[in-house]
């Protein structure tokens, strides 16, 4: 009966975060929603992280995604829209979906954004169907004393992905095994 009870008590406590996850762009206005979150995601990064103004400078292109949310109990997913800018215009906008199974419990929501660090590798992400991040990107970390990595390896990686602005209950963040589609917002 105590099980039962926790287990009630966990689907009960989370279902409003899993209904957050999933209205997470659901039903909005368009590109200038997104144009404006995208903007803010810049705003915010560029003052918490001024080291990322380097990525930018030498990027073909970034795509921000200033807002994915993910939800999870045992089965988990997250969704998020965003914009591809090169020399900052807004080029495409995409979405950004994953799933997981496995131990997991909670919420999180956070904003990430894929440097293309060469022409190719923006070439080939926007002429794929369904881009899928892998474990060749290469993570910009930030230390506690917000100091970016930005290392001669990261400048000549294809793709570099810096995540920033977690909030929630969800431990850690990773954006291997997301899928990014074009949309028309």
């Amino acid at each position: 009966m105590i099980a039962y009870s926790r287990r009630r008590f966990l689907a009960a406590a989370t279902a409003p975060l899993a209904l957050a996850a999933c209205g997470n762009g659901i039903g909005s206005p368009g590109a200038d929603k997104i144009d404006a979150r995208v903007d803010a995601a810049f705003n915010f990064m560029y003052d918490t992280l001024p080291e990322t103004q380097t990525l930018a400078g030498k990027a073909a292109g970034i795509l921000m995604m200033p807002l994915v949310t993910e939800a999870g109990l045992g089965i988990g997913g997250g969704f998020g829209r965003g914009a591809l800018r090169i020399d900052n215009v807004t080029v495409d906008y995409y979405s950004t979906t994953n799933a997981s199974v496995g131990l997991q419990i909670g919420a999180q929501q956070y904003a990430h954004a894929l440097f293309f660090m060469t022409p190719a590798a923006l070439n080939n992400f926007r002429a794929s169907q369904g881009w899928v991040a892998g474990a060749d990107l290469e993570y910009a970390f930030s230390s506690s004393s917000r100091a970016l990595t930005t290392d001669t390896t990261s400048l000549l990686t294809p793709v570099v992905a810096v995540i920033f602005g977690q909030a929630g209950l969800l431990a850690g963040a990773t954006i291997e095994g997301q899928k990014y589609n074009r949309i028309i917002p």
